[in-house]
């Protein structure tokens, strides 16, 4: 495998999650020297396979069996397109790209190619979205009519990506219902099991702003003297170092107290740097009828995702951070209890993607999802989006 960008997805989550499940990281492809030293030396990667530019890497021509691409969100197309030109399989992070004309541009090329392409829809591979598709598929519930689900960011979560973090403008980055909530939209568009009509949103950003700062807040919080729930040191002390999200104030050599000292983890969160919506409600109705709202906020105490199903002979109720799922039985009036493993990132979605992933390289059975259908969840991300804005 070779892997390019290896920040906490490519080089802390799926590089290592490759590495665990039997392959080997024979490429690495990063910027940041520091960054890309220690991702190298977790997998054995001699100097002459650390490349600095993807273009280098490709350059060499057909030299790795498949290739990760978890690079900043501005360059996956055109580092997809040139591994695909070449024939490689490609595990894709998402967002595919931050403009719409591009889904088709790279739908194309694969049409074209003899590799395929896999976006890393995690929550696909979740036990939890697994036994919640199961029940749905089953008949259970009968006729599904409609579905709520609700990501909650939760306060601190949102304040480190999406304030201070790598996401918190757009421009550059996605906008945040792509770039947090595509996973959330590939999931209605999976569970409803048609492509979406019509899409339609509103949202904004209510509270992370200058004219919210207290009247005696410092620019850094380690020098702040008002309690704030947003506090950075609350956020970061006394979590493990090597652990995201600590892991990436480290990330390059770096230590925490230096993090918070001089990077913008540290910052207030009232500066005025972030410009991307705080909480967005999305409703969408799909081709067979089924109708669907997703809310993502800031506002939240958990991490975590709470769906609804809503069936004529059944409802289904669910958290995925506690793996909790209900089924309300309108016939019987029983009330059934499932529990689904929880451990790991995005629920386990993370171990399950890159098994998937593998299987199909291997010929294998598999449950990945084809591309065509993966570019609905960015299509109904760019439609909310310019519903926000009135465009």
């Amino acid at each position: 495998m070779a892997v390019i960008g290896c920040g906490n997805r490519g080089g802390d989550v799926y590089a290592r999650h490759l590495a665990a499940q039997g392959a080997e990281i024979t490429y690495l492809i990063e910027p940041r020297s520091g960054r890309l030293e220690t991702v190298a030396a977790r997998h054995g990667v001699p100097p002459q396979r650390q490349l600095r530019r993807w273009q280098d890497f490709f350059a060499l021509g057909r030299v790795a069996d498949a290739v990760v691409i978890a690079s900043p969100d501005d360059q996956h197309v055109e580092a997809c397109l040139a591994a695909l030109e070449l024939g490689y399989s490609v595990l894709l992070e998402k967002p595919i790209g931050l403009a719409e004309e591009q889904l088709d541009v790279l739908l194309d090329a694969e049409a074209r190619s003899a590799g395929r392409v896999t976006v890393c829809h995690v929550l696909r591979t979740s036990p939890f979205f697994l036994a919640v598709e199961q029940v749905l598929r089953s008949g259970r519930l009968g006729q599904l009519v409609g579905i709520t689900l609700a990501e909650n960011v939760a306060f601190w979560h949102y304040a480190h990506s999406y304030v201070r973090g790598n996401w918190r403008a757009s421009p550059p980055t996605a906008p945040f219902i792509l770039a947090k909530s595509v996973h959330d939209l590939d999931v209605l568009r999976w569970l409803a099991a048609a492509p979406p009509l019509r899409v339609e949103s509103q949202g904004g950003l209510h509270h992370f702003r200058p004219e919210h700062r207290p009247a005696e807040a410092a620019d850094r919080c380690v020098e702040c003297p008002v309690p704030c729930p947003y506090d950075a040191r609350r956020f970061y002390r006394g979590r493990p170092e090597h652990e995201w999200p600590v892991a990436v104030l480290t990330a390059g050599g770096q230590s925490l107290e230096e993090a918070l000292q001089h990077g913008p983890y540290g910052e207030c969160v009232y500066l005025g740097k972030n410009n991307v919506p705080d909480h967005q409600a999305v409703n969408v109705t799909f081709a067979n009828g089924v109708t669907a709202q997703l809310t993502s906020s800031a506002f939240t105490h958990n991490n975590t995702r709470t769906l609804k199903l809503l069936g004529s002979a059944g409802e289904l109720r669910g958290q995925m951070e506690t793996g909790e799922i209900e089924i309300h039985d309108f016939l019987s009036g029983e009330v059934q209890t499932r529990h689904t493993p929880t451990e790991g990132v995005h629920g386990g979605g993370d171990v399950g993607m890159v098994a998937a992933w593998l299987a199909s390289l291997r010929g294998e059975a598999s449950v990945l999802t084809p591309l065509s259908e993966s570019l609905d969840s960015h299509r109904m991300a760019f439609a909310a989006e310019r519903s926000r804005l009135g465009a």
